[in-house]
């Protein structure tokens, strides 16, 4: 029975980069955010999202998932209808995929929004990756077309670094690369321990 580790933080906080390197190291690791993207082209999927958004966040029929974006992120209460139609579909493929990894040691779920959604329970260790404030609004600025003021209210409407430590077994200071591999290498020392 392998160990999961549910590794999260806030937008910007490098969690990606660090479940890239967790992969890189032979861990499986499940994306939750491309799961979304992936279950979000199915047709029921899709289906649903028109229904419950309108058609106007669609161009020629391809979901337009900048617009749809405007829209729940904004406004809590569309962010939660989103997440209504989305989870399910994410958890049935986490479930599917989960079953083909059964023989390995320790597996990885990263998701951004892993407390909000309540998955937290379903994992035996939750890692926290963070960083400060600005450090993070710089990095969601070079990599996507955004404002400042849209990043802002995408860290607004997640839960805050000190709520995600507080339910926490490990955080990680994501500042400088190499000290963050190390303390992610330190960690997994302490988990295959511990085996």
């Amino acid at each position: 029975m392998p160990k999961i580790i549910g590794l999260t933080g806030g937008i910007g906080s490098g969690k990606t980069t660090i479940a890239n390197y967790l992969a890189s190291l032979g861990i499986p690791v499940y994306i939750a955010d491309d799961a979304g993207k992936k279950v979000m082209q199915t047709k029921e999927i899709l289906k649903a999202i028109k229904e419950q958004f309108g058609a106007a966040i669609f161009d020629e029929n391809q979901l337009n998932r900048a617009k749809l974006a405007g829209i729940v992120f904004d406004n809590p209460n569309q962010l939660k209808a989103l997440n209504a139609i989305v989870h399910p579909a994410v958890r049935k493929d986490y479930q599917d995929w989960l079953s083909q990894h059964q023989k390995d040691p320790i597996l990885v779920y990263e998701s951004a929004i892993l407390f909000e959604s309540g998955n937290y329970k379903d994992f035996d260790y939750i890692l926290t990756i963070t960083a400060p404030l600005e450090t993070r609004i710089e990095r969601v600025l070079k990599r996507e077309t955004i404002s400042r003021d849209q990043v802002l209210n995408r860290i607004n409407s997640q839960w805050t670094d000190e709520q995600r430590i507080s339910k926490s077994d490990f955080v990680v200071d994501n500042i400088d690369i190499v000290k963050t591999k190390l303390k992610i290498d330190k960690i997994l020392k302490i988990l295959s321990i511990n085996q």
